[in-house]
């Protein structure tokens, strides 16, 4: 039997002498604590059609803010699924949205914009990426604090796209900006991991292999005793960033390290 929210499980009864709102809000923290709950055992299917139902609840009841919610969390989705039309189709729907709530220079404006550089950047499109990747800089520097993880996230994937670019001296700021802020954050270790990576291929990309054997070698090491932190949670997010990195051990040549972290992250989906 389908785990899937049923609309008994997030609706109160209604109550015959109140006036009904014009807007009915979904439950945003609760769909994304259900997609989190699918994606930590890559449920993928799941989380797809348990997006696309909220999405057709929040059109129904006219939240704009619920759509834009939905939205961010498909271009997500799509972009780790590899599919490009979705992802691109989503990355316009959530546009629209944002435009049509007036959100300006919202943080939730900011987290969209990041969302749809992402996705851009994912797929070969890092010069289309990098205006969306300013805006959102601009936004999260003036209203985050300075060791707030989402501006981690955004400074790694803004020195990506950099790097795709040709532009590596920025990539380098970039990359350097997100340890800075990453360190700052207990459990941002997988994080940290992902960026020595980046900063790996980066190096590759700008001076060649044989160059940055040594340099590369180095960032190895380091993500690889960053994913071994003692106490870290294995949680979904820990298996996704092992998932991840595992190839890039690989390409290196660093396979037991490849195995072990490809290995590592089918356990935790399967006990999920």
């Amino acid at each position: 039997m389908s785990d899937y929210l049923k609309k008994e499980d997030y609706e109160e009864p209604a109550c015959v002498f109140c006036k009904p709102e014009t807007i009915k809000r979904i439950d945003s923290p609760r769909v994304i604590e259900k997609l989190d709950e699918y994606l930590s055992r890559a449920d993928y299917p799941s989380a797809e059609r348990h997006l696309n139902y909220w999405l057709e609840e929040a059109r129904i009841n006219g939240d704009g803010r619920g759509q834009i919610t939905v939205y961010s969390e498909l271009v997500g989705l799509y972009r780790k699924l590899g599919r490009r039309d979705e992802a691109l189709t989503a990355c316009e729907h959530l546009t629209e949205a944002i435009e049509s709530e007036n959100l300006g220079d919202s943080v939730t404006a900011a987290t969209s914009y990041l969302n749809i550089a992402t996705a851009y950047k994912a797929f070969s499109m890092a010069e289309k990426a990098m205006p969306l990747y300013e805006k959102a800089r601009e936004i999260y520097e003036k209203s985050l604090a300075p060791s707030d993880s989402r501006l981690g996230g955004l400074y790694n994937n803004t020195a990506l796209a950099l790097t795709d670019l040709g532009r590596y001296s920025e990539a380098r700021k970039f990359n350097e900006m997100a340890l800075a802020v990453m360190e700052q954050n207990e459990g941002c270790e997988p994080e940290r991991a992902i960026t020595y990576l980046n900063m790996a291929s980066s190096a590759e990309a700008e001076n060649g292999l044989e160059n940055s054997e040594e340099f590369i070698k180095n960032c190895v090491l380091k993500a690889d005793a960053l994913l071994e932190t003692p106490g870290l949670a294995r949680d979904g997010n820990y298996a996704f960033v092992c998932e991840k990195c595992a190839p890039v051990f690989g390409y290196y040549g660093y396979f037991l390290l490849e195995k072990k972290y490809a290995e590592r992250a089918k356990e935790i989906y399967e006990r999920a």
